[in-house]
């Protein structure tokens, strides 16, 4: 019988075990021969050498990571709530020499979409010749007549484009759809990146995996050399937070050193579209628009916008802005043109599309309506002018012959509805495996690709976003909303891929850049986070010292509490409440603040704000009056200053820190002021000055500075008159003095602003006072003239 030490350890069953693609459909992972396919084969070996539960630690890196970063997608619908980011540990991969006859055959095909969308604002050949339906264009909202005539600034329509693209039962790509909108979705790609580099950790690197950094460089250096010769920027152009890819564009932004503009941001000067900034009106000459054109301009779109600027279209005229990618662009993205591009590429260039769209029709004619009602069975019928592609089931649909849904007779309704209608073929597309319940499952997969214009010309990511279908759905309509999942699209070469990132590359010269200009809205949301962070913190503490002393209080109460009790009520805490909800919606305030200025905050700082928000919503169902809530309000208190401190050491410190830094500060001295003013005084109840200097965090320096008992004199000394303690009310007066000098506009030819008159009389008034001096009357008028700072601020900068 052979010794243990030598048996022989069973070898771990391959994850590939029990994955069967699915019959007749081609698949990723395997050939039709059952082999693994080459690019695979590192990846397969690598996860069968893992014990199961190291694959699973290691995908676990890649998810919490997504989480730590606050990746989201906010759901359609009216509650528009959000939800993490759906990821897929498992990549979608691709051979490298094969995606370069993708790039070649899209960047034809985006020359294509380039002469179609020129010829339709412009000599409309393709329509007077008869090789598109006057229908299809005139009917479409998203034909923009303003814009007939109107050349663009740059001399082209399309700088960044995305194709949804499926492998068909022939086993080759398909374009799905077009996108030329404002094409979503390159920002997360980047993101399923970082998160397999986690879960992948030194096997990426090694691999051969194409990056993704130059695609992203090589575009923002071509949006940098369209900028006109004035100083002008470029900048990326969002609905706000409430758009479902909101992330991705304050992303976006970060990572290509952008300015994220809203419409408001924006008016028009002569013709010019200028940004409103802390310094004034900034000329902006490139407008990455992440909104749909549409809602662009309100004077001559669509009126009811609040999302656009007045007047933008005069601008995009005048050539003084350049839009990525133009207004007007988006009628390229119905349904009912791959019906045409097939021939549309033929009569401009002479030659067939080399990667071929999905088998379309446009139910305009007799013709078409026939082959409709012959294939039924095998299409999808939907609204020529829709851009939900490819292959979602929507309302006005016949799937698969299905006639219930228009309530009437096929060829009726064909006759009738067909002219808006465009049939396209149902297909199974390949399969991608997915890691899920522990195993390997083949799922329908699409993926989307993005394609931008550079300085070299077209240049095809070397990746893109995978979507997966999710269990029981439909494998032609695979999509996020329906509960599919997202995957990282990995290009391998056969050769080592240099190392590539944004950074600075070797032959470029150095040169310090300014920090960039501060709109005026992002001050305005980071002056009022640094307001609500601080009053969330006076919040916790004034729960705390009440809290803390509820429990040792005798049934009658005593004069403090009950002062206390009242204290809290006007500020709307109520002490029935563990966790007083006024806390909660000071933090939702904060954090609202925080995502209008996504781009301009570490992932550290935002993970340490929304873990604060989860805490809060967590205890406000567990959390008990009394001592349980006081020691709750120590969690949250160090979570806060957590996320204080992050600010204070990572944060730049240009304008944007000031702003923040003014809030906060003008936030404290109100509220001290305000403190003092009720407890502070020789008539306060019993223990007065003590709460005080425990709400001012100072009771350490207090037992330090005053080998005396809590006084009037000392209280306010400490907590309104030094200047060295940082809760004190003329240190925070020295702060704003000092960041408002250092502000734009601060003087004007040695004349103070304003907003520095203001200040400075604030500064001087508390510098000339005592503790005997600083009565409460002085206290309340101090608290007025502190807190009038605010509409100087506002009137100076952010109005």
């Amino acid at each position: 019988m052979p010794d243990a030490a030598e048996a022989e350890v069973p070898e771990r069953p391959s994850i590939l075990s029990g994955y069967t693609p699915l019959p007749g459909v081609p698949d990723e992972l395997l050939a039709d021969d059952g082999s693994i396919r080459p690019e695979w084969a590192g990846l397969i070996a690598h996860l069968d050498a893992m014990k199961p539960d190291e694959r699973e630690r290691a995908f676990a890196r890649g998810t919490q990571y997504l989480r730590d970063a606050g990746v989201f997608v906010r759901n359609y619908g009216e509650d528009k709530s959000r939800r993490d980011w759906p990821w897929s540990p498992l990549p979608v991969i691709q051979p490298a020499r094969q995606w370069q006859a993708l790039a070649e055959g899209l960047a034809e095909r985006a020359d294509l979409l380039e002469a179609v969308v020129a010829d339709l604002y412009g000599a409309n050949r393709l329509v007077a010749e008869g090789h598109l339906p006057a229908d299809v264009i005139a009917s479409n909202p998203e034909w923009l007549r303003p814009l007939v005539g109107v050349k663009p600034a740059s001399g082209h329509f399309l700088h960044f484009l995305s194709f949804e693209i499926g492998r068909g039962p022939d086993g080759g790509w398909w374009v799905l759809g077009d996108r030329t909108q404002a094409p979503s979705g390159a920002g997360y790609a980047l993101e399923n990146r970082v998160a397999s580099a986690r879960s992948y950790a030194g096997f990426l690197n090694s691999s051969n995996v194409e990056r993704l950094a130059g695609f992203f460089r090589a575009f923002r250096d071509g949006l940098n050399a369209l900028r006109h010769e004035d100083g002008s920027r470029a900048g990326i152009l969002t609905p706000g937070p409430m758009n479902e890819t909101y992330f991705e564009h304050a992303y976006i932004a970060r990572y290509l050193g952008m300015m994220l503009l809203e419409g408001d941001d924006l008016t028009v000067d002569d013709g010019r579209l200028m940004v409103r900034t802390v310094s004034g009106p900034k000329p902006i000459s490139v407008l990455w628009r992440r909104l749909d054109a549409a809602w662009a301009d309100p004077l001559e779109l669509e009126g009811s916008s609040r999302l656009g600027t007045p007047g933008l279209l005069g601008a995009v005229r005048a050539e003084g802005v350049t839009m990525i990618n133009a207004l007007g662009a988006g009628i390229l993205e119905s349904r009912a043109f791959l019906a045409f591009l097939p021939r549309l590429s033929e009569v401009l260039h002479g030659r067939k599309l080399s990667v071929p769209n999905i088998a379309t029709w446009w139910c305009g004619g007799a013709e078409e309506r026939a082959h409709v009602r012959a294939h039924a069975d095998a299409m999808l019928i939907g609204s020529a002018n829709s851009t939900r592609l490819p292959l979602e089931a929507e309302p006005g649909v016949v799937l698969r012959g299905d006639t219930s849904a228009i309530g009437t007779d096929l060829d009726t309704w064909l006759s009738e509805e067909g002219r808006n209608l465009v049939g396209q073929e149902l297909v199974s597309l390949s399969t991608t495996p997915c890691w899920e319940d522990g195993g390997l499952q083949p799922k329908p997969v699409r993926i989307r690709v993005f394609m931008a214009r550079t300085r070299e010309g077209w240049q095809l990511m070397h990746g893109g976003l995978a979507r997966l279908a999710a269990t029981g759905q439909d494998p032609s309509a695979v999509s996020i909303s329906s509960g599919g999942t997202v995957a990282d699209v990995w290009v391998v070469s056969d050769t080592p891929v240099p190392e590539d990132s944004m950074l600075m590359q070797t032959g470029e010269s150095f040169v310090r850049t300014s920090p960039g200009l501060l709109p005026s809205r992002a001050a305005d949301n980071l002056f009022w986070l640094g307001r609500y962070v601080e009053r969330a913190e006076g919040q916790m503490r004034l729960t705390r010292a009440y809290m803390s002393r509820l429990d040792e209080t005798p049934l009658g109460g005593t004069p403090l509490m009950t002062a206390l009790e009242a204290y809290l009520e006007e500020h709307a805490l109520a002490i029935s409440e563990g966790v007083p909800s006024e806390i909660a919606r000071t933090i939702s305030f904060a954090v609202n603040a925080a995502n209008r200025v996504r781009d301009r905050f570490s992932v550290d700082a935002w993970a340490s704000l929304a873990d604060l928000e989860t805490t809060i919503a967590k205890m406000g169902h567990t959390v008990r009056p009394g001592d349980d809530a006081a020691s709750a309000m120590g969690v949250l208190l160090r979570k806060i200053t957590g996320f204080s401190g992050l600010v204070h050491e990572n944060m730049y410190r240009f304008s944007g820190w000031r702003f923040l830094t003014i809030g906060r500060s003008l936030e404290r001295a109100l509220a001290m002021a305000d403190l003092l003013a009720t407890f502070g005084e020789w008539q306060s109840p019993h223990g007065g000055f003590e709460l005080c200097v425990e709400l001012g965090d100072s009771v350490m320096t207090h037992r330090r500075r005053y080998p005396v008992t809590a006084s009037r004199d000392t209280v306010v000394d400490l907590l309104a008159l030094d200047p060295l303690n940082p809760r004190s009310i003329a240190f925070h007066v020295d702060e704003i003095r000092d960041q408002v000098s250092l502000l734009p506009g601060a003087d004007l030819n040695g004349q103070l602003s304003a907003l520095s008159r203001s200040v400075l009389r604030v500064q001087s008034d508390l510098a000339v006072l005592t503790p005997q001096s600083l009565d409460q009357a002085k206290l309340v008028d101090l608290a007025q003239a502190i807190g009038l700072l605010t509409n100087d601020i506002h009137a100076q900068f952010l109005d």
